[in-house]
């Protein structure tokens, strides 16, 4: 699944997701299930640890693409998502050419990179290890985030790196960067992004954006965004909370 899922994105197809933060197998079962074409797994904001990651990766991994927030750069945070199963890696904070070439070595078996080789789920407790380790460098989705200003300035170098396959623009990180916390309709921050965009694009990568409401988000499929993540488990659930508590007060 997760090599089908890299051909699709690589290919220019939109790809629909959304946000898991809650280390709990039935809540990832439910977005499981909703049709998204993947789901962002937050392990750096929220409280996923590992073990709770592999229970979500066991739950809907077969059944949808996982793509994994990682908590930095950390070579052994990359490669324990994979090793767990994941379809793909995000990588947040990666604000130079070199923090970018690590983060596609960390992810891929030698030759071309250093990922480092043990027995893990990902090969099926090592029952499946000689296929997977045969194609897991074309399997693993990796992606970066351009989420502070020192990657905007160094994105042509950044997106010149090999082995890339996508940007994630993180707007609210961003505009912290920049001293304009939360204002990402702020003209700068909007020029930054822009730039994010034009270049990315040129460099033949794929592009990926977030935000809380779809509102957000569908302004940026207009400028050749494909991967797209909508939505937040937590904040959805309180949403729907409150709306049925209106109902019954009504």
């Amino acid at each position: 699944m997760s090599i089908a899922f890299r051909q699709r994105l690589l290919s220019g197809d939109r790809l629909y997701g959304t946000m898991l933060t809650l280390p709990n197998g039935a809540v990832a079962e439910i977005l499981g299930d909703v049709g998204f074409d993947w789901i962002f797994v937050d392990a750096e904001h929220g409280p996923i640890e590992a073990g709770e990651l592999q229970l979500i990766l066991q739950t809907i991994g077969r059944r949808v693409p996982c793509l994994v927030r990682v908590p930095t750069t950390d070579p052994v945070a990359i490669q324990r998502a994979l090793d767990l199963g994941a379809a793909g890696i995000i990588v947040p904070q990666v604000n130079t050419a070199a923090q970018a070439a690590q983060v596609v070595s960390f992810s891929r078996y030698p030759p071309v990179g250093t990922r480092g080789v043990g027995i893990s789920r990902a090969q099926g407790y090592g029952l499946e290890f000689a296929p997977y380790v045969a194609d897991a460098n074309q399997r693993s989705t990796v992606i970066v985030q351009a989420e502070n200003i020192l990657a905007v300035n160094a994105i042509e170098e950044i997106v010149a790196v090999p082995g890339l396959d996508g940007v994630l623009v993180g707007p609210y990180d961003l505009s912290a960067s920049m001293g304009l916390m939360g204002q990402i309709d702020h003209p700068r921050v909007v020029e930054a992004i822009d730039h994010v965009t034009a270049v990315t694009l040129k460099a033949g990568l794929k592009l990926g954006i977030f935000g809380v409401f779809p509102a957000s988000v569908k302004p940026y499929i207009a400028k050749g965004y494909t991967l797209l993540v909508a939505g937040v488990d937590t904040v959805m659930l309180g949403q729907g909370a409150r709306s049925v508590l209106a109902d019954l007060k009504a």
